[in-house]
Parts: C-alpha cells; structure tokens; sequence
C-alpha cells in the first residue's frame, strides 16, 4: 500500500509540474504516468499478467482472461475512470483533458460518449472495466493504455 502511495505521489508530482498554461500533458509526461500505473498494478497480478501480457494490452489485443481483466480495471481504477465496476464519467472526462495531449483529445471524447454506458448492468469489476476497454478500443481511432 506505501507503495501504491509513492507511486501515486510521484504521479501527481509529475502533472503538477505542468505549466499552468498548458492545456495537457505532451506524450512523453502521458507515458510517463502511464508507465506508474503499470508499476503499481502489473505486481498485483504477475503470477498470470506477464509482462507480454501486459505489452499486448498496451498494443491493443484485450484477451478474456479473468486476471487480465482484473489488471485492466486496476490501470482504469487508478485512472480514475471505473470504480467499483461503474464508469465514472466526469473524472474520465477531466482525465482527458489533464492528461491526454490534444491530438488525442477529440477521438476519445467521442469514444467516451459512445462507451459511457458500457458497464451498466456488469456486476464483477473485472468484467466492467474489460467492457470498457473492448468498448473504448472500438471507438477512438488511437488505442492508448499503458
């Protein structure tokens, strides 16, 4: 838990070290705090989340494995877009507009808005976020998760 906590904090470091004009993060700070959520989840599930396993979510094959799921919703609790199974649609929202640079922006807005009602209804957590990705993924026209 400490060091979730770390990692959240050097996060949070990280994107308030943005300049007040800028209006988000460039790729390299997106990556960067992508990079700390992977950090922070990845060691929950290792025992069946490999790091391949890992690499081809980020590239955009969402397999349908129980753990892999769990990982999944652990990078988009941390995101601030699920919670407990219901996608948060406000705190997704300020998580475009915080850490996406703008090329990205309008794609996932329009995905977010196609998707917002993706979890309605899915009782496990894992089951949620997997349906938000698969569903987010077919709808942006850049896949990017961590």
């Amino acid at each position: 838990m400490r060091y979730d906590l770390r990692l959240l904090s050097i996060g949070g470091f990280l994107l308030l070290g943005l300049p007040l004009s800028w209006a988000a993060a460039t790729e390299e700070q997106m990556w960067a705090a992508g990079k700390l959520m992977r950090d922070v989840c990845l060691p929950k599930f290792s025992k069946t989340v490999t790091v391949e396993i890992a690499d081809s979510i980020h590239n955009g094959n969402i397999p349908d494995d129980k753990d892999a799921k769990c990982y999944i919703n652990c990078i988009l609790e941390m995101m601030q877009t699920i919670k407990k199974g219901k996608f948060q649609l406000d705190s997704a929202l300020k998580q475009v507009d915080m850490l996406l640079p703008e090329k990205f922006k309008p794609s996932y807005l329009k995905g977010i808005d196609q998707c917002k009602d993706a979890t309605t209804g899915i009782k496990n957590n894992c089951d949620a976020g997997h349906a938000l990705l698969t569903c987010l993924k077919s709808n942006i026209d850049v896949f990017i998760f961590p």
